[in-house]
């Protein structure tokens, strides 16, 4: 029998064990699976950085630690951590996202603000471009990054996608590197941010980099809070450089109310709701490298520790 160690708050069991014991059935795992397991017998630990495990060092028999949050920067760099890390790419995640950013696209794409905000009787008609003349950039081309760009590329827009190191992929210009990242930004009519929230991705979307986009361009981050320098961002849209920005995500969360970002005119402030690891998809993928594990598989979407994702 499999020891799985479930060490997140307690709301996340409630939300978890009967997914995740549905799918250890499907794939026909004996396991025992528990909050309150001996270390030395635990054999993987499903994990949410915000448990009070802190201390892996007693955890010598675990083979693995499977992360419920996309985002590990909370415990990547963790000394006691020796085990592998595999961050959450849950699909029902993935799709919620997908429709988040399109929906936002579309908003600023055809201009939805004039019409839904405006109250006056102006009659003036006015003809959107089409999708195909409008560019869309975007910053991160990992799992979530690449399904929204298909999903773009499938509504017509021309997408361009930045990463940190080279990809490919179908229907995308895809630049990399400090070059690339100005060359993406130039394009930059509406820039979404997927980024990881790494040393080396802080403050990505700064004054300099502001200043290289389009005047007038649009900015959507589901991604991190740190990607984006707040000061820059806010005379970036005062001085009508950047147009509107949506904001899913925030340093400090919730974000204070004293903050300038409720009251700037030209921001769209989302509670941190663009997606969320829905628990039924989520067991599945969590249950899947357990199955590998003891298969002697590979598993999947595991964390590079270098790079901080």
């Amino acid at each position: 029998m499999i020891n799985i160690l479930f060490a997140a708050q307690p709301d996340r069991w409630q939300k978890y064990e009967s997914h995740l014991r549905v799918a250890l059935k499907a794939a026909n795992i004996d396991a025992n699976l528990a909050q309150d397991i001996p270390a030395d017998e635990v054999d993987y630990i499903v994990y949410a950085p915000n448990s009070e495990l802190q201390d892996f060092t007693p955890y010598t028999r675990a083979k693995a630690v499977l992360n419920l949050w996309a985002g590990v920067e909370t415990i990547v760099g963790n000394e006691t951590l020796r085990i592998p890390l595999a961050r959450m790419v849950d699909p029902g995640l993935t799709s919620a996202m997908v429709e988040w950013i399109s929906a936002h696209v579309l908003r600023y794409h055809l201009g939805l603000d004039i019409d839904i905000l405006n109250r006056s009787t102006d009659w003036t008609p006015r003809t959107p471009p089409l999708a195909q003349e409008r560019q869309v950039v975007i910053l991160g081309l990992g799992a979530l990054g690449q399904s929204a760009a298909a999903a773009l590329i499938n509504l017509g827009f021309n997408v361009t996608g930045w990463s940190r190191s080279a990809k490919e992929m179908a229907g995308v210009t895809c630049l990399h590197g400090e070059a690339g990242l100005a060359d993406a930004l130039s394009r930059a009519e509406i820039c979404v941010t997927l980024l990881p929230d790494t040393a080396a991705t802080e403050n990505t979307l700064n004054a300099q980099t502001l200043a290289q986009m389009p005047r007038g361009a649009f900015i959507i981050n589901p991604g991190r809070g740190p990607l984006i320098d707040d000061s820059a961002l806010i005379e970036a849209l005062d001085n009508g450089q950047i147009a509107h920005a949506t904001l899913d995500v925030f340093r400090i969360e919730p974000l204070p109310v004293e903050h300038p970002f409720w009251a700037h005119p030209h921001v769209t402030v989302t509670p941190h709701i663009a997606a969320e690891t829905r628990s039924v998809t989520a067991s599945q993928v969590i249950v899947e490298n357990i199955r590998r594990g003891e298969a002697g598989e590979p598993f999947l979407n595991l964390v590079d520790r270098t790079l901080g994702y």
